[in-house]
């Protein structure tokens, strides 16, 4: 069979086309990450904005110095995702292969503080467990990095503008400072929407609603569940815990826990656990306190009141070195917005919102979530 020949000029528009769509992404946690490292192998100019100091989102991690000076890490985040959907499991298989993601075998139990006592272990044939390696926030950060995707962290984008000419949106941040113009934005930070960011910053929300009125109904409110998370070192292990991992029945306090330095290409100097509260635990907090930065006088409190419970359940033998609370105030969505379609999108605008909020609230959510949101700007860059 002949070889099907393309002409220049039209070899020369496929090329324009790559060249020409630029596309903004705002948050580099995983939804944001997995969209943009999809449109980049697909010849879109990416560039990420997040506000943080890298990437990751909720699977961001934590370093923290000991009183020892050594250093301490934390998934402090998501400590784990599963996956069912065939999409989602090819790319967990390709990043296995490329060695920033690995398989987590350890036991997890269910254990109700009303009783103390474990309701039951985690039988073979569950599903399995991954984690980011060495860290949770290795697979955001591997993306983030791809050729093709420019990433700019500590940068905050304070407003959206549409102006009605070629390259259409004009992105600001918090300084008034001009971060460029692009063809198409991708929004995996839900508060870009939300009055909680004009309650942190004293702004309005970056997006104005009324450029997607199709889009607003969905998008306000989203409501959120807050939550705490501890982090704990301890010198020696928890000999007295038969798992690495437990849910808590009947707490009012305590939600999960994980033992962090338990999972592939972990340092295992000191034995590290994660817990995380309740949201009621949290709302209370909050309603006392606001949004906006806690004293470290009230970190303290919490941290104190999280340990308490958990050294109540009788399986914690020692004191820990390292101890530390950290709020997440707006990270885990009390809804899903968009099952079906698994992103929003305005055609009229070129605009995406992406992230776990729109298809589930976990981390495959958000992995399918970012997919949806490519596929919608690439269909829009064949047509161009």
């Amino acid at each position: 069979m002949a070889a099907t020949t393309i002409s220049p000029a039209i070899r020369k528009q496929m090329s324009s086309v790559a060249v020409a769509m630029k596309v903004a992404i705002i948050g580099g946690g995983i939804s944001g990450a997995v969209c943009a490292s999809t449109l980049a192998r697909n010849g879109v100019s990416v560039t990420i904005f997040d506000s943080g100091r890298g990437p990751g989102g909720r699977m961001s991690q934590r370093r923290e110095i000991g009183e020892d000076g050594k250093e301490l890490m934390f998934d402090h985040g998501a400590p784990y995702f599963c996956v069912s959907n065939s999409d989602a499991m090819a790319l967990v298989h390709e990043w296995e292969s490329r060695g920033f993601v690995s398989e987590w075998k350890q036991l997890f139990g269910s254990f109700d503080c009303a009783s103390n006592k474990f309701l039951g272990i985690q039988q073979e044939g569950d599903a399995k467990k991954y984690v980011g390696v060495p860290g949770m926030n290795s697979i955001s950060k591997a993306l983030c990095h791809e050729s093709g995707v420019k990433s700019m962290f500590g940068t905050g984008i304070a407003k959206l503008e549409w102006l009605e000419e070629e390259i259409p949106w004009l992105l600001t941040d918090s300084k008034g400072e001009n971060l460029g113009r692009f063809d198409g934005v991708v929004a995996s930070d839900k508060n870009i929407v939300s009055p909680r960011f004009t309650q942190v910053t004293g702004l309005p929300p970056p997006l104005d609603l009324s450029l997607v009125p199709e889009l607003a109904a969905k998008l306000q409110p989203i409501p959120v569940l807050p939550c705490f998370s501890l982090m704990l070192a301890f010198k020696e292990p928890l000999s007295l815990m038969p798992v690495k991992g437990l849910s808590f029945k009947n707490s009012q306090i305590l939600s999960w826990a994980h033992c962090d330095s338990t999972k592939p290409g972990r340092s295992t100097d000191s034995e590290r656990w994660i817990l995380h509260s309740t949201p009621d635990y949290a709302n209370g907090v909050i309603a006392r306190t606001g949004l906006q930065k806690l004293s470290n006088e009230t970190l303290n409190k919490i941290a104190e009141e999280m340990f308490k419970e958990f050294q109540s359940s009788g399986l914690v033998s020692s004191l820990p070195f390292f101890m530390k609370a950290h709020r997440w105030g707006s990270a885990f969505p009390a809804k899903s917005i968009a099952v079906e379609e698994r992103c929003l999108w305005d055609r009229n605008r070129n605009l995406a919102i992406c992230g776990d909020f729109c298809v589930s609230p976990n981390v495959e959510g958000a992995i399918l979530s970012g997919l949806a949101a490519a596929s919608k700007l690439l269909q829009t860059s064949s047509s161009l």
